[in-house]
């Protein structure tokens, strides 16, 4: 197994499949790669089934024993189940989607190799759903939890957004997950320096509070430091919910705990999601050099906060310049 300098083993990959999308998210950032989605046809600049099953058998000699593939939209590959049952076995495959091609997919997925599934849905209300999504899809993404959990893969996570349009609704999603079995809720803080749009921030730390005064039993997990709240629903039945809070935002304890690697839906090598100085090209790359240009994407992984940015006197966050010259010669 792969450690960076900074003692962090590297114990999954992150993959893009695609930077399309049916969607159209006002949070999305693709990746940390901006706004670049495109048609809806394939394009010639996305990693081939060959190119992905590659880097994935790469990965696995490091002892990477999990993958998660996302987008974009990753269900828009045609080619997902085959990547799915060419993963190596000994890797635990997850899948982030909206949700709208789980219908008549799902039992084929999980056929494949397909073990778990975070499925995007920010509101449960068709039209504020259609607002923060620009799509009409909302009963299509019901449809595909309901396939998801049919074909085995319960619990489904739920991932939400938390920024000004939806904290609104957290309550009431919270409700959702504690009254429905199989359901999972993860709140994802939004990333104003991904995005662009800072006024939409909010606190996080008010969301935890909240939850802790709503939660039944706190549980503490050691990646990411991050906390689960356990939440009843209206049947009394203790605990019967998972909620989870995903704060990478100006959190080094986060970030010292980040044990992935990303790669762009074009075959780029990504050591952080913030970070797009550090990307380095697969290519036409044979698996000799897939294995050198793995090693050196974890050799040079530093932790976005507390190390590449560091607070300055006015307790502020401004980028360390160690590692801004160190990038620059690179």
């Amino acid at each position: 197994m792969l450690t960076d300098e900074f003692g962090r083993e590297v114990t999954g990959v992150r993959v893009s499949l695609t930077d399309r999308c049916n969607f159209d998210c006002v949070y999305c950032h693709n990746e940390g790669l901006g706004d670049t989605r495109g048609p809806m046809d394939p394009q010639d600049d996305e990693m081939d089934t060959d190119d992905v099953v590659r880097f994935l058998e790469v990965a696995a000699e490091f002892d990477v024993d999990a993958v998660k593939f996302t987008g974009g939209e990753p269900m828009l590959r045609q080619d997902l189940e085959e990547i799915i049952a060419r993963t190596p076995d000994e890797m635990e495959v997850s899948l982030t989607t909206n949700g709208t091609f789980l219908p008549g997919r799902a039992e084929d997925l999980v056929d494949a190799g397909l073990e778990r599934v975070n499925v995007s849905q920010d509101a449960l209300d068709p039209e504020d759903f259609a607002a923060v999504t620009q799509s009409g899809a909302y009963e299509k993404v019901l449809e595909g939890v309901e396939a998801a959990l049919e074909a085995g893969l319960d619990p489904v996570k739920l991932n939400m957004v938390v920024f000004e349009h939806t904290a609104g609704y957290v309550p009431e999603m919270v409700d959702h997950v504690a009254e429905n079995e199989g359901l999972q809720l993860q709140l994802i803080e939004y990333m104003p320096e991904l995005t662009g749009r800072p006024e939409w921030n909010i606190d996080i730390q008010r969301v935890h509070d909240w939850l802790a005064d709503r939660a039944d039993e706190i549980e503490h997990r050691e990646m990411h430091d991050r906390r689960r709240y356990w939440v009843s629903g209206e049947d009394g039945d203790a605990g019967t919910g998972m909620v989870e809070i995903v704060d990478p935002v100006e959190n080094p304890t986060f970030c010292a705990n980040c044990h992935r690697v990303r790669v762009t839906h074009e075959g780029y090598l990504k050591g952080c999601l913030n970070r797009n100085d550090d990307l380095r090209s697969m290519g036409e790359m044979t698996k000799p050099e897939i294995r050198e240009a793995f090693r050196e994407t974890v050799e040079n992984r530093v932790p976005y906060y507390g190390e590449y940015m560091i607070r300055n006197g006015d307790g502020e966050w401004e980028i360390n310049e160690k590692y801004l010259e160190e990038s620059v010669r690179a």
